[in-house]
């Protein structure tokens, strides 16, 4: 019930640019940060569970989206001033809050974590202000209508109270982390024993709780529509790593232990060459089967990286 429910809800926000949108992967992402058979050890690596995010939204989504769109559609058009802002927005995010870190000598890193979250909080803030305002046409694109049949004109939906629409999205992210919770214990006692990687409990919790965005990014990509697919992806990616962040900062604040924000070589490059070869595919305002199958590779490398432990 609570999928197609995310689903119906997730298509009739499928520009992917919704502030609500971004606190209901933000929530995701925490509830995969929130479980690990290695959850007792310190520092807790957060910084590698948003890394397995971002893998899944830009080459994962993005990827498969404009592979299945270019093989149907040919090229398909968005506004590139979308791709860009997400871009350096993603890349300036990671490298203050996942990548310095790694540089600041331990005995700083509460200074270090308190000056991330005021960054982290100004970035957005910025962010969100424009998107809404002065540069809101950033994220859209104005296609070609298609000539239909005239219809009788239908009386539009009833007003919903805002007070309703908030306990509703509320309820709705409570109720699916606590399912992403009872899911993953499930799966790590299924798997239990039978020598599979804990990662994969990890990837399909992920993969199913962005199913609402996985189908929306497809439908739209065979509708021909790719900036909803650039706004789903690349905004999942944003959202995941800008409100997580100060969030997880401020736990580590709260209880004193640090939480480990630095990923792995072998991550950081991935995470690199993730956004290098999406600031070059999405630079020109059309995208195509074969920049959609570069990502979808860079996802399958990060899969069978994950398999193999790193």
């Amino acid at each position: 019930m609570i999928m197609p429910l995310a689903y119906r809800y997730s298509k009739k926000i499928g520009c992917g640019a919704s502030p609500s949108n971004y606190l209901f992967r933000a929530y995701f992402s925490l509830c995969l940060n929130g479980y690990s058979k290695q959850r007792e050890a310190a520092p807790f690596d957060t910084g590698v569970r948003v890394y397995k995010i971002i893998m899944l939204d830009i080459n994962g989504i993005l990827g498969l989206a404009a592979l299945m769109g270019g093989i149907k559609h040919g090229e398909q058009s968005y506004n590139d001033d979308s791709a860009r802002s997400y871009s350096v927005m993603i890349l300036t995010a990671m490298g203050v809050s996942m990548v310095v870190p790694e540089f600041i000598p331990e005995a700083n890193w509460k200074i270090y974590s308190g000056f991330t979250i005021g960054a982290m909080v100004v970035l957005y803030a910025l962010f969100l202000r424009m998107q809404v305002g002065p540069h809101s046409y950033f994220f859209s694109y104005s296609y070609p209508e298609k000539r239909r049949r005239k219809e009788p004109a239908e009386t539009g939906p009833a007003p919903v109270s805002l007070a309703v629409s908030i306990g509703t999205l509320v309820f709705g992210v409570v109720v699916i982390g606590a399912l992403a919770e009872v899911m993953s214990k499930t799966l790590d006692l299924g798997l239990e024993g039978t020598g599979a990687p804990p990662v994969i409990t990890a990837i399909l919790v992920a993969a199913i709780s962005a199913a609402p965005e996985i189908l929306t990014a497809l439908r739209a990509a065979l509708a021909n529509r790719m900036q909803s697919v650039v706004n789903i992806a690349m905004g999942a990616s944003l959202s995941t790593v800008i409100l997580t962040v100060p969030v997880m900062e401020a736990m580590a604040l709260y209880t004193g232990q640090p939480f480990q924000m630095a990923m792995t070589p072998v991550q950081t490059v991935m995470i690199f060459l993730t956004l290098i070869v999406s600031a070059i595919n999405l630079n020109d305002g059309e995208t195509n089967a074969i920049e959609g199958m570069t990502h979808f590779v860079l996802f399958a490398t990060f899969i069978m990286l994950s398999l193999l432990g790193l």
